[in-house]
């Protein structure tokens, strides 16, 4: 039965469980200098075990969809909160770069069961074709609000604790986030030709048609810049910006040190991203879905450009920072909203897995070069312009997409 309204139980279940997992996910770069400098590591170990986790999650996330599709929703989420929870706790015992990168495998993996592939598609859903691109925005949204508090909170409780007990304490939080879980209850909104097709057949289709193949590709470049700013991007700042004046704005939001202002940038991301993730599935409901993404990669590249040319000065990051999370998670709505009007809703969550495996790919080489190429170079300049070429790749292999369902398609 379809369900008319925009807000519904589903959509906040799915906001409250995105949003605690993404408050952790989101707060990984701040720990980037503690654990380097207790253990005496070069930047590339903590690295690579984050770019793992990324790596993960994108291999995770057709495997989740597919498990909800399955064997139900609440039992991939609950899963995936265990194994996230599990990756957290053992992570506050590991000593050597070996067993980080490891355990980070669990955390992915836990991403995945409590992320976007799962619970876009449980809302997507239960959602009516009016609401739909609408509410895959403001669910999107929901993990920018868990990236607003998330890198903060994270700073905080590291003066105050060790940052092994702060992973314990996220651990108990990612299984807190399951509480929301009575309210996900989603009917499984499909077509009859959709209810009678094998996932199989699904998939081949799909795996055969050129859009699919170019809505994949494009995705790679959104997780190749989100894993490098969210891993690098604090430890960036801190180290490369010019010092935050005594006396002005900042300073007297507390806001009086580099290593604290690259924090606030991944908040004021997060922060900015709320408006610019519903905005999208707004307007993707209103305007071609394949030329908003374009416009939004080309946007990226010509504001990341513009960032690392000029001067760093706390105020061009938080210019730069306000204005890359409008276009931050944009991208998700509109590409999961793609992916659900092309191929159908019954299994949208395996084939937004599989084009999200794109994305986790590019955040795995985004965080990973990060730290490789600082250890070589002692900047971040080279991997920057790497992620303006790969965005404007992204602008322009989303043109060729064909935006129809394909079910008309081949009638």
């Amino acid at each position: 039965m379809s369900n008319s309204r925009l807000i519904t139980p589903v959509l906040i279940g799915g906001a409250i469980i995105l949003m605690l997992s993404f408050s952790v996910r989101a707060s990984f770069g701040v720990f980037q200098i503690p654990i380097a400098s207790e253990f005496g590591w070069p930047r590339t170990e903590f690295s690579l075990a984050i770019a793992i986790q990324n790596l993960a999650w994108g291999i995770g996330q057709p495997i989740f969809g597919a498990l909800a599709e399955r064997f139900g929703d609440r039992r991939a989420i609950i899963l995936g909160a265990v194994l996230y929870a599990a990756g957290l706790v053992l992570s506050a015992f590991a000593v050597t770069p070996l067993q980080h990168q490891f355990l980070e495998i669990l955390v992915g993996f836990g991403i995945a069961g409590t992320g976007f592939g799962v619970i876009l598609a449980v809302v997507g859903r239960a959602t009516s074709d009016e609401h739909r691109s609408l509410a895959l925005g403001i669910a999107t949204a929901a993990g920018s609000a868990g990236q607003v508090f998330g890198a903060p909170v994270a700073a905080a409780l590291l003066n105050a604790f060790p940052w092994q007990t702060v992973f314990i304490i996220f651990a108990v939080v990612i299984m807190a986030s399951l509480l929301a879980l009575p309210m996900l209850r989603a009917p499984v909104r499909a077509t009859r030709a959709e209810l009678a097709e094998s996932m199989g057949t699904v998939l081949m289709r799909a795996f055969k048609d050129p859009s699919y193949t170019l809505i994949f590709l494009g995705f790679f470049s959104c997780g190749y810049q989100l894993g490098f700013i969210t891993a690098h991007f604090p430890a960036m700042v801190t180290e490369m910006c010019g010092a935050v004046a005594p006396g002005s704005m900042l300073a007297a939001l507390g806001i009086d040190t580099t290593k604290a202002l690259g924090a606030a940038a991944i908040s004021a991301i997060g922060l900015a991203n709320i408006a610019g993730t519903i905005y999208a599935g707004w307007a993707g409901k209103r305007w071609s879905k394949k030329y908003l993404l374009a416009g939004i990669y080309l946007a990226r590249t010509v504001v990341a450009g513009a960032f690392i040319l000029l001067p760093m000065t706390p105020a061009s990051v938080l210019i730069f920072s306000l204005l890359m999370g409008a276009l931050w998670l944009a991208t998700v709505p509109l590409t999961s909203g793609l992916v659900a009007h092309i191929y159908g809703l019954r299994y949208m969550g395996t084939l937004y897995g599989f084009v999200f495996l794109s994305h986790q790919i590019g955040a795995f080489l985004g965080v990973w070069l990060g730290g490789k190429l600082y250890d070589i170079y002692g900047d971040y300049t080279l991997v920057w312009w790497v992620g303006v070429g790969v965005g404007a790749f992204s602008a322009i292999v989303h043109l060729p997409v064909r935006e129809r369902p394909m079910q008309v398609a081949a009638a």
